[in-house]
């Protein structure tokens, strides 16, 4: 494994950039880990609707900066005081559970040493006495894959809560009542007061020496930042990518399912599907604008829809939900 050094970069519109570099262009047999901090920004799942994730007025009165990600899941805040981790490796074809506890395991263990009671629970988080420090994504393209997570060290939790406005229904799956509520701060639990650049060392330095190795580096080209600021200008930057047009759908239907929320939005003409698009923070490897694609064009009804869809393995694009609640949800 090489340590990958971002030169303290905290634009999250390059930060992405960098892993995603990394990912596609760097020798598929070797493994990296990245670390990243970000100026206040939102952070979307590539599943999403940015619109319906974030609340607007203060997001524009506090100039964060709101970006998608290549990764499922839901949307997160970052601040200056928020560790961000990538493991990029290969994708040995585990699940994604067995990834997510994969990864995680060693971040929890540099927490346990520092003396806070981390766990993974649920899907993807990280918890410190009933408290998420940390979420957890993926995201798998030609036999690559990276993990990476959010490390919540003195975050302003106002902000995290004033930021985002997730749906109602995921707060009450969670038996919170917001989400200031539900999150925390690594440094209340731990027995070091550190800064962030201490604690990303910390966990740096922890990960290699669970694995027995001393920390060795792969310094990035000037070819490497070259097409780092291009994928960067070209993706990260337009608002093609991080908000997109989303059409005003006249059937709209949602569903908190274990592996996540998934919303499904409709334009029907004269009884034929005009336009489709899903959005959610569940995970799963395919592309969901197969699955759009594959409903354009499609007749409104339950026969059709099932027709259409009848080679698709649903599992792959929104994990493990059965295709008939799928179809509920479209029909």
């Amino acid at each position: 494994m090489l340590y990958v050094d971002n030169k303290g970069i905290t634009d999250p519109r390059v930060n992405l950039a960098i892993e995603e570099h990394i990912l596609k262009n760097l020798d598929i047999n070797e493994s990296y880990l990245l670390f990243y901090i970000n100026q206040p920004s939102i952070i979307i799942g590539r599943n999403q609707n940015t619109i319906e994730e974030i609340n607007t007025k203060f997001v524009e009165e506090n100039d964060i900066i709101v970006v998608r990600r290549m990764s499922g899941g839901g949307a997160v805040y970052h601040d200056l005081e928020n560790l961000n981790y990538s493991f990029i490796t290969k994708d040995e074809g585990n699940s994604i559970q067995e990834n997510f506890k994969k990864f995680t395991q060693p971040v929890i263990n540099a927490l346990r040493k520092l003396g806070a009671n981390a766990q993974l629970m649920g899907r993807n988080d990280i918890e410190i006495d009933g408290k998420k420090v940390s979420g957890t994504a993926q995201y798998a393209t030609g036999g690559r894959m990276y993990t990476h997570g959010t490390l919540m060290l003195n975050v302003d939790l106002d902000s995290v809560s004033k930021a985002l406005k997730p749906k109602k229904e995921k707060i009450e799956s969670k038996g919170v009542k917001s989400v200031r509520a539900r999150v925390g701060n690594i440094k209340d639990y731990i027995n070091q007061d550190m800064t962030v650049e201490e604690f990303k060392q910390y966990i740096l330095k922890s990960v290699f020496e669970e694995q027995g190795l001393d920390v060795q580096e792969y310094v990035l080209t000037d070819e490497d930042w070259k097409q780092i600021e291009e994928i960067s200008k070209n993706k990260y930057q337009t608002w093609e990518w991080n908000f997109g047009k989303s059409p005003k759908a006249n059937i709209s239907n949602s569903h908190r399912f274990p592996v996540g929320t998934i919303d499904v939005r409709l334009n029907v003409n004269r009884g034929v599907i005009e336009d489709v698009k899903i959005f959610g923070d569940f995970f799963g490897w395919g592309e969901i604008a197969d699955i759009e694609n594959k409903l354009k064009g499609v007749r409104y009804e339950k026969a059709a829809i099932i027709e259409a869809l009848k080679d698709v393995n649903i599992q792959h694009y929104f994990g493990n939900i059965e295709k008939e609640d799928f179809i509920h949800l479209v029909y």
